[in-house]
């Protein structure tokens, strides 16, 4: 029992991020109708920032926790900014163009690669510890940083989910999603709420960068990684789905955190698939897509 609970609390932490980082790419999917192959960049950037600003900010004297929010508010910031250059000057030409969009974010993300590795170099960085400590929960044993990320994590998704049912943007990113001709002719300005969309789904994947710095090694290359298991969370989900975003994020998690309990991670990685393909010839829209 307590080797089950264990494997569920390591699922969430794990699925916490995922969410965050999927959550991004069906918003871009269902507003623009475009896959963003630059988006892992938004997440790798933001934890890449945070790993270079936390020592300087402490060697000011601040305490580690207050060093850690400045880092992860430039982080933010820096990956917004990238994320207007990439729309202002790529992807709003491309809008439900998913062939066009397809080669431009390939190339734009290859681009990238080659920006972020020259300028943070390729060595590997560390975030020291932020918040010290362990709790006991049902009996297994968690870190108080590991807590806060999920908790975070979770925070965040339910503003969101609220937010998409709860305020005029979020009614609007979904009017758009279901029939974007049909919302432009009820007056909603869909190239700003396109821009709007992408800014949001940018800071989701950002802040996943922020949260995952400092319980991870942050590498120039790490959001590929992310990046591809976001893909596989939306697509296992439903293209479009918020809920399946986050249906489908956790599902990862649990594969990961069982497979690598029981055997490895790359056996890990080969299940992800496996059972991906699965559900797919069941469900080819996804457990939660439109059937």
């Amino acid at each position: 029992m307590e080797t089950a609970l264990q494997l569920i609390f390591t699922a969430l932490q794990i699925g916490a991020v995922y969410v965050l980082f999927s959550l991004g790419l069906t918003l871009i999917f269902g507003v623009m109708r475009i896959v963003n192959f630059a988006h892992g960049h938004f997440f790798t950037i933001s934890a890449l920032v945070v790993s270079y600003l936390v020592p300087i900010v402490m060697a000011r004297g601040v305490s580690v926790q207050v060093a850690y929010l400045v880092s992860a508010a430039g982080g933010l910031v820096v990956s917004l900014a990238l994320a207007v250059i990439v729309y202002k000057f790529g992807l709003r030409f491309f809008l439900r163009d998913m062939d066009g969009a397809f080669i431009l974010t390939m190339g734009m993300a290859l681009l990238l690669d080659g920006i972020v590795l020259s300028t943070f170099g390729g060595a590997v960085r560390a975030v020291p510890e932020i918040i010290s400590g362990t709790v006991s929960i049902f009996g297994v044993a968690v870190t108080l940083q590991r807590l806060v990320l999920c908790l975070a994590a979770v925070v965040i998704t339910a503003a969101l989910y609220w937010s998409m049912s709860g305020t005029r943007i979020g009614k609007a990113l979904r009017a758009v999603a279901s029939d974007h001709e049909a919302a432009m002719l009820q007056g909603v300005p869909y190239s700003r709420l396109a821009m709007s969309g992408f800014m949001i789904a940018a800071a989701l994947a950002a802040v996943a960068g922020a949260l995952i710095a400092p319980v991870s090694v942050v590498s120039p290359v790490m959001g590929s990684d992310y990046l591809m298991k976001g893909f596989i969370s939306v697509v296992l989900g439903g293209l479009g789905s918020v809920p399946g975003a986050i249906v489908g994020a956790l599902f990862i998690g649990l594969v990961e955190s069982v497979g690598g309990f029981y055997f490895d991670s790359s056996s890990a990685s080969v299940a992800i698939f496996v059972l991906v393909i699965v559900v797919l010839l069941v469900r080819p829209k996804g457990l939660l897509g439109n059937a």
